[in-house]
């Protein structure tokens, strides 16, 4: 099931709309923003973690002291810590990722800025992503936050999605279309 069609969408909007009008009136939006990036990094990089969030069978105290360690231990901003604490308290760490994706979108909307997921068969250079948020910037003509994703499926090519447009220009979807071309020839 979905995140959106689960109802994680409004709750991770609701979260992260609390934390942003907190860190604006403390003028730690890009503290948090960055505390938040890494957080969510951790998730996606460690399976163990990742499990401990969704796990129901887990005890709320359990779920507290472990992210409470975390958030400790990476040295983040008070309100990150205490916001993982409250999400952790009121057993809703299984939308933590949506409500950090939340938060990111909540920030690039305040600074007028655009959200960019490039998925590409395999991680882009320094260089390679400059020249993707360059060609995107005069595409919309604001100011782009690209994130990166990798899919080896795509064999090659990228797919970019900024909003409800996408472009895909990867090589499994080209010859997808060839075959299907193909097929219609014989």
């Amino acid at each position: 099931m979905s995140a959106d069609s689960s109802g994680t969408a409004g709750l991770a909007g609701r979260y992260a709309t609390a934390l942003f009008e907190l860190a604006d009136n403390d003028k730690k939006l890009d503290d948090v923003a960055g505390d938040l990036q890494e957080l969510g990094a951790m998730i996606a990089g460690s399976e163990d973690l990742a499990r401990m969030i969704k796990s129901p069978v887990m005890s709320r105290d359990d779920q507290v002291n472990a992210m409470n360690a975390l958030t400790e231990a990476s040295g983040f901003n008070y309100l990150t810590k205490n916001f993982v604490g409250v999400v952790a308290d009121n057993r809703r760490l299984f939308a933590l990722a949506n409500m950090i994706k939340a938060y990111q979108e909540q920030l690039a909307v305040s600074r007028g800025e655009s959200t960019a997921e490039v998925v590409s068969a395999k991680k882009l250079t320094d260089t390679q992503l400059a020249a993707v948020e360059d060609a995107l910037k005069s595409a919309i003509g604001t100011k782009v936050q690209i994130e990166q994703r990798v899919d080896e499926s795509l064999l090659g090519g990228l797919v970019v999605r900024v909003g409800s447009r996408m472009i895909d220009s990867s090589l499994s979807t080209k010859l997808q279309k060839m075959r299907l071309a193909m097929k219609g020839i014989g």
